[in-house]
């Protein structure tokens, strides 16, 4: 990323790593815009990939053989490889089950084609897509109202769509302000929101909460956002810092998660700067070929499964039958099985029309060879036998 020059006022704030915080956040903006304007460009490399965390597990299904058999054999591409003439193709399916739980509180947003969505005045690039799901908590209020307000909320933001991640952080302040003074809300209630929009190659996934969204890479998985989970290192020392506790993993002994929309009775007055959060964290990633599809989905499935294991399932699933929508109705049925205590909801997106091809790797020829002595000892045990 390249620095941006910007004219600093004298730090009359906190100092963090020999900088003000608040000089260091106009930088932040200004590189910001910097960037930001030429994202959209089909091009651009990954800028975060290095952000990425990559996590192969020991997981296998049974029947993979039987698959294997049926499919075209393609050998592993190289990352290096040139794609700019690459262009995805958005389809998904999704899947919702109220799981052992009395009511159902997830929420969740499925858009293939966002230009024919909100009009082509926007100049959106094409081809565009929106995706979330929404785990609410106290009641529905707060996941239905984001669900149904949040694209709203980015598309209408006046940096939408050359600095979008601005507009994108400042469409989770809106919607999580808007949930305290909604009348008509339940400003007890809060949810979780994870959220993939993709314009061109570019997708960036906005989380907050402990949600998950899982790339399946040729076989491999690599989780684009994390957990939000009270006890985790980051988020602990966070949550101390602005006078929060977590008593048994849980923020101030009442919600398991450390960042959320709404829970207002939690929060505070608005404008303050509480233990929780609704920024949301980002990540940016240029779409390749090798990038086979999106698993969304909300922590009463990651509570029970990996996301390697997932991303296997969905691979399989799809060479079977090619067909999302039974890939996350798969990953629930998975889920119950093994006992999870939450309700469900799965999203599955794929970025190709044609189902995943087989993976061939290289086998290293080898010459092996005997001397004239272990020659002569074999020729003796197999004459005593």
């Amino acid at each position: 990323m390249m620095a941006t020059s910007t004219n600093m006022s004298p730090c009359n704030g906190e100092m963090e790593n020999g900088f003000c915080k608040e000089n260091l956040s106009d930088i932040e903006e200004n590189q910001e815009e910097s960037d930001q304007s030429s994202q959209l460009n089909i091009g651009k490399p990954p800028r975060n990939i290095t952000g990425m965390r990559h996590c192969i597990s020991q997981a296998t299904l049974a029947g993979t053989s039987v698959l294997e058999s049926t499919t075209q054999i393609v050998p592993l591409k190289s990352s290096s490889r040139d794609d700019s003439g690459y262009v995805p193709i958005f389809r998904s399916g999704s899947y919702s089950e109220i799981g052992p739980k009395p009511n159902m509180e997830d929420e969740h947003i499925c858009i293939d084609d966002l230009c024919k969505h909100i009009g082509a005045s926007k100049g959106l690039p094409s081809p565009g897509a929106f995706y979330g799901v929404f785990d609410g908590h106290g009641g529905v209020d707060a996941a239905s109202f984001t669900q149904k307000n949040l694209l709203s909320f980015i598309v209408e933001d006046s940096h939408f769509p050359p600095m979008v991640k601005r507009a994108i952080r400042n469409a989770f302040v809106k919607a999580d302000n808007a949930l305290a003074d909604t009348k008509s809300l339940d400003s007890t209630s809060g949810t979780t929101a994870l959220t993939a929009l993709i314009l061109g190659r570019t997708m960036l996934i906005a989380n907050a909460g402990d949600s998950r969204a899982v790339l399946g890479k040729r076989g491999r998985a690599i989780e684009l956002s994390k957990d939000h989970k009270p006890n985790t290192t980051s988020e602990k020392l966070r949550i101390e810092k602005l006078g929060g506790v977590i008593y048994d993993g849980y923020l101030n002994g009442q919600l398991s998660v450390a960042r959320a929309l709404g829970d207002w009775h939690i929060k505070g007055p608005k404008g303050s700067k509480g233990p929780l959060s609704s920024e949301p964290e980002l990540e940016e990633v240029v779409l390749s070929e090798e990038d086979e599809f999106l698993i969304m989905g909300c922590d009463g499935l990651w509570d029970v499964m990996s996301s390697q294991y997932a991303v296997t399932i969905v691979r399989k699933e799809l060479m079977l039958h090619n067909d999302p929508e039974r890939c996350s109705r798969e990953l629930v049925r998975e889920a119950l099985k093994r006992n999870t205590c939450d309700n469900l909801t799965v999203l599955v997106v794929c970025f190709s029309s044609d189902p995943p091809p087989r993976i061939e790797i290289p086998r290293t020829q080898r010459r092996r060879s005997i001397s004239a002595e272990g020659l002569d000892l074999l020729k003796g045990v197999l004459s005593d036998i």
